[in-house]
């Protein structure tokens, strides 16, 4: 079974992108959704991260996001202190995950694939890119925040050449029928490297 690394920057539509592949019959894993979870179900990272953070980190035993986002924002330690316990567990999970897939690839999707170090587990990576302007209108959009605040949040994120340049596929995410396209001839030639 191949591993198929998905990422890209806030705002280049990796949602889209996996449901489009998902669409296509692609098995698919997110890193993000299944990091959640685990964060409010596993004993011992509840344990380690109410250590780190303090009882404040859950509130009716539920992860208080907002408490933790508001330290990490600010907080490059404890940031990556929480991404060492998380992570992981994470990949942990994904390995059970994919021991119950019968399927001829697995995308992976995250959006610090290569800055947890995910990449090394995958045998090929594509990146998603989208032009600044489409990258603003989503996010606002989306989260309902201003452009200032969209462009705080790109600050602490690694620039997309960084991300082209150690990726074996690249979807440009800008006009949602050209993109389908590619995503359809991505994914034929992954059917055919599955022979490999």
């Amino acid at each position: 079974m191949k591993i198929i690394g998905l990422t890209g920057g806030i705002g280049s539509g990796k949602s889209t992108v996996l449901a489009l592949f998902k669409a296509l019959g692609a098995v698919t894993y997110v890193a993000d959704t299944e990091a959640k979870k685990l964060m409010n179900t596993d004993e011992e990272l509840i344990n380690q991260i109410v250590k780190l953070f303090g009882e404040k980190a859950y509130e009716q035993g539920e992860l208080n996001r907002s408490y933790i986002s508001s330290i990490v924002f600010n907080n490059e330690e404890k940031l990556n202190a929480l991404n060492a316990l998380v992570h992981p567990k994470v990949r942990e999970d994904f390995q059970h995950f994919i021991k119950n897939q019968k399927a001829d690839f697995v995308i992976y999707e995250t959006a610090i694939l290569f800055e947890s170090g995910s990449d090394q587990f995958c045998d090929y990576v594509i990146t998603v890119i989208a032009e600044m302007a489409h990258k603003i209108e989503r996010i606002m959009k989306r989260d309902s925040v201003s452009e200032t605040q969209v462009l705080e949040r790109m600050k602490n994120q690694s620039a997309d050449d960084f991300k082209i340049k150690k990726s074996d596929f690249v979807i440009r995410n800008n006009h949602l029928e050209d993109t389908k396209n590619q995503i359809f001839t991505i994914f034929e030639l992954l059917k055919k490297l599955k022979l490999k």
